[in-house]
Parts: structure tokens; sequence; C-alpha cells
């Protein structure tokens, strides 16, 4: 009997091994890309995750490491919805105003320093990454005056990211 159901979980296992699902294929005839889609419950491992990763690229580069500020991130988390709202990426919110007003809007005690944003359907990982390759938003990550951070997204039903992440000292 054990022999048999081993053999049957075998038989299982081996053709769901062989079940493969051909990628859909844009008009340029390559794969189109997944998206990355973020559930409730993933909020805390997406901001961490960001945060981590910002503060091993300081830690490398000497720079002191930042921290997540509730308030910045309010200001993230508004001008994500607002672009998405505009459809477009930019650093205008739809009332007119600048990064500096709204981090001054949520009561952020400090200095607002700089602001990245994105348009994407990729990771937090590969959205820093991005970030990261461009001299004026990397310039925004590894502020060496930078000591907080506010990171956010809205999530479009199709999938679609728009990411802010707000720099403070």
């Amino acid at each position: 009997m054990i022999r048999l159901l081993g053999l049957c979980l075998f038989a299982v296992l081996t053709l769901a091994a062989c079940e493969t699902t051909a990628p859909q294929l844009g008009p340029d005839g390559k794969p189109l890309p997944r998206a990355y889609m973020i559930k409730p419950a993933d909020e805390g491992r997406v901001i961490y995750s960001m945060v981590d990763s910002i503060n091993t690229l300081r830690q490398a580069a000497g720079a002191q490491p930042v921290t997540p500020n509730p308030l910045l991130t309010a200001a993230a988390k508004t001008h994500a919805r607002d672009m998405a709202v505009q459809n477009r990426p930019w650093h205008f919110g739809s009332d007119g105003s600048s990064p500096l007003e709204r981090v001054q809007r949520t009561g952020y005690p400090g200095r607002m320093l700089g602001e990245n944003i994105s348009e994407t359907f990729e990771t937090e990982l590969e959205t820093l990454s991005a970030w990261m390759e461009l001299p004026d938003t990397r310039a925004v990550i590894m502020d060496p005056a930078a000591r907080d951070v506010g990171f956010a997204w809205y999530q479009e039903p199709n999938g679609k990211l728009w990411w802010a992440l707000v720099t403070g000292g």
C-alpha cells in the first residue's frame, strides 16, 4: 500500500513538473513581464527590503544608515497615489505642490533633502537598482546628510506601481 502511494506521488510530481505554461508574448515577440503584485500583508516586507538595501549601499559607501520615518512615508504615499491619478511620474502634485511642500504638510521637523519617483511594473529592488544607475537619483539615496527616509507606493489593479522615496535630515 505504501509502495503504491509512493508511486502515485512520484507520478503526480513528475507530471506537475512537466506542465509548462507558454509565456505571453508582446508585439515584438518577446515575453511580457509578469506583474509584481504587492498584497497588503507584504507591506512591511517591501518597506524593510527597500530600507535594508539602501542601508547596505550606504554602509558600503561609508554613509550613515537611514531610518524609516512615518511623516516622510506619508508624504511619499500621498505623492505615489497622486502620480497614479495624474498618470504621469513627476515631482509636482496635482495641486501644484512640490516635494518640499508635501513634506512640510506632514509636519516633518527636519529638512527635506530629495525625492525619487518611478512608474514601473518592477519590484522595489529593481526600482532601487534603476535609481542607483542614474547620478541624480543615486545622489538622493546616498546623500550623507540623509538620516530619515519615507518610502511608499500605489499599485493599480493592472499591477503598475508608482513608487516614491523621500529623504530628510
